[in-house]
């Protein structure tokens, strides 16, 4: 087997480091033990985006908000999927993965980040969530590993009901909030419905072929007018 080259470190909260690996052509972040993300595996990322862009598509000019950049499969995907008049805030808290895009992950991503419907933004993406009123027709949150965080305690703030909160505020009336998660976690469904989204949770695999590991998305829409009910 041909060995895993250590090609990047980025410090993160708590003193814990990302590490970038490059096996061969495949590329790999890992915190600690977990590989949190790897070149081999785009399917729910990229389900992720299709997801949302089905919910949006009908909107003449949609604006999304995608929260980690991680590898680019959900910007990709999203980008494939929307017109001209779409635009895309992305929001990345470490600038290293950024770096790394540009740098020895640019042919996978594929110029993405330069493309003009595309506004990167180095921060924190619950900032900019709090800080919006009825702006986005979606906001799609790959961040840490889901509402049960491994890498930064600060993102626990965007799953608590606060966050869901700021998420629902932050929406246009219709609008939708896509979450990737590595596992189900009941009681966060739970959260989104008390929170007044209508919810569903899809189970999508971890490779595009359709093999790998099951991972979870919940699309959870605000309502056009009224207050929801968990479906």
């Amino acid at each position: 087997m041909t060995p895993r080259e250590l090609i990047g470190v980025a410090a993160v909260e708590d003193g814990e480091e990302l590490r970038l690996y490059r096996r061969g052509g495949d590329y790999m972040i890992v915190l600690g033990r977990n590989e949190l993300m790897s070149s081999r595996m785009s399917g729910s990322e990229e389900a992720l985006a299709h997801l949302a862009c089905d919910h949006v598509r009908a909107q003449p000019a949609p604006h999304m908000l995608i929260g980690g950049y991680g590898m680019g499969f959900t910007l990709r995907a999203a980008l494939a999927q929307l017109d001209g008049r779409a635009r895309i805030t992305v929001a990345e808290l470490v600038p290293e993965i950024i770096a790394w895009a540009r740098g020895p992950m640019a042919s996978l991503a594929a110029g993405c980040l330069d493309d003009p419907r595309v506004r990167l933004v180095q921060g924190d993406v619950g900032l900019l969530i709090g800080a919006a009123r009825g702006e986005y027709d979606a906001i799609l949150l790959d961040v840490d590993n889901g509402p049960d965080g491994l890498t930064r305690i600060g993102n626990d703030r965007l799953y608590a009901p606060r966050g869901l909160a700021a998420a629902m505020a932050a929406l246009r009336p219709g609008g939708v909030l896509a979450i990737w998660s590595a596992a189900p976690d009941h009681g966060f469904m739970r959260r989104l419905g008390q929170a007044g989204f209508q919810t569903r949770e899809i189970a999508v695999r971890a490779r595009s072929n359709g093999k790998g590991p099951r991972h979870v998305i919940w699309l959870a829409s605000r309502p056009a007018s009224g207050r929801s009910h968990q479906g």
